[in-house]
């Protein structure tokens, strides 16, 4: 079987670089990747796969089915397309949305004989409003054996590992202006109730857990040195380890808003900015199986990657479809993601290799799971244990 995904790996190469290309050359923000997707989409096609587009209501998303004549588990490969301001494609998102649709393409031609599905679901704006959180919440992968997203970084390939659950809260405090020279006993100064907030959330680190994170930034923070600010506004994103921790982390972060506003007089309001993503519950046997088929593709070393540090709407698909998310290398150097320099990377020979190379063992993985009924349900054993 091996041979067989290298041989059309081969063949489907220079589409899929391609598609890479064009996407560093147009790189598009969340959920303005109207080329990108029209792009995916047309590749798609061009190799028998039925579109959806837009869907469930998200302009730049798509669904792409190949279907096999006989039954079997459905495999999904999510793939991700869109760019960060000012850096382009500095996660690499151009050449991880060409993976996910190189290995449905891959599957897409072994299934005729063994049965089931090949899907890529098109994800939009994983960097801000993650789009999977909301096909989570509407059922996307209701029908759905397996979910899998390979993700570019430097150095190394990467197990699946942790992520960090995480929340998005703004402030908004509401005071009274006065002048800040003559008659400040007349204002009520909104600025002060952020500086407060800050302050208290400070404070709160010394009892919080230690894979507790909380950063923000002012967003708006007054007009003029000489006028007490009424309107100031703040945002945060708290994350931590697990979803049930998290939970009780975010209630004592908007205490300390609440507090704030109790100590300055301020009126408070408070919303989500964005969406909240939960943690990455990895499904430990798909994981495995992903490692073995990637030494079936002469990948023998694979990292641990570790403690988890960042968030990815992927974790709201695990808690709903046995879910990995992977890493493979765009460099042999340490580059850092989110900048020019990443991006640049997946324009060499080397990345375009590995691509191809993480494609080949995502769709044997899905192979393995179609042909070999005990995996499955050992996949299904484990996540039913998250419930």
């Amino acid at each position: 079987m091996k041979d067989r995904i290298i041989q059309i790996a081969k063949e489907i190469r220079p589409d899929i670089v391609a598609l890479s290309d064009a996407l560093y050359a147009n790189p598009e923000l969340g959920n303005k990747e109207f080329e990108s997707s029209k792009l995916h989409a047309a590749l798609l096609e061009k190799y028998g796969f039925k579109v959806e587009k837009p869907y469930m209501g998200l302009a730049t998303g798509y669904r792409a089915e190949f279907r096999s004549a006989k039954p079997g588990p459905h495999i999904c490969y999510m793939a991700e397309y869109d760019a960060l301001p000012g850096v382009g494609h500095g996660c690499g998102h151009n050449m991880l949305g060409a993976t996910s649709i190189a290995a449905g393409i891959i599957l897409s031609r072994l299934i005729g004989e063994t049965g089931g599905w090949a899907v890529v679901l098109g994800t939009p704006a994983e960097e801000t409003n993650g789009a999977k959180v909301e096909y989570a919440k509407r059922g996307a992968f209701r029908d759905l054996d397996a979910a899998i997203v390979c993700h570019p970084t430097s150095q190394d390939y990467y197990k699946s590992g942790p992520s960090l659950a995480m929340e998005t809260v703004e402030f908004t405090f509401t005071g009274k202006a006065a002048h800040a020279a003559s008659e400040p006993e007349m204002g009520v100064n909104a600025l002060d109730a952020v500086i407060q907030t800050f302050n208290n959330i400070n404070a709160l680190r010394q009892q919080t857990k230690p894979d507790a994170r909380i950063h923000g930034i002012i967003t708006e923070g007054g007009e003029a040195c000489n006028v007490i600010p009424e309107h100031c506004v703040c945002r945060f994103y708290v994350r931590a380890a697990k979803k049930a921790y998290l939970k009780h982390l975010y209630e004592q972060v908007v205490n300390c808003a609440k507090a704030a506003a109790l100590a300055t007089g301020c009126k408070l309001q408070m919303r989500p900015f964005e969406l909240g993503y939960d943690d990455l519950a990895t499904n430990e046997r798909l994981n495995r199986l992903f490692i073995d088929s990637l030494a079936e593709m002469g990948v023998k070393e694979v990292a641990d990657p570790g403690e988890a540090s960042g968030s990815v709407d992927a974790g709201n698909v695990s808690y709903v479809c046995p879910t990995i998310h992977p890493y493979f290398p765009v460099t042999k150097k340490n580059v850092a993601g989110h900048t020019r320099e990443f991006a640049a990377c997946t324009q060499t020979e080397y990345a375009k290799d590995r691509m191809m190379e993480a494609a080949g063992a995502m769709a044997l993985t899905g192979y393995h799971i179609i042909t070999e009924p005990q995996t499955l349900a050992e996949i299904r054993k484990e996540f039913q244990a998250l419930k």
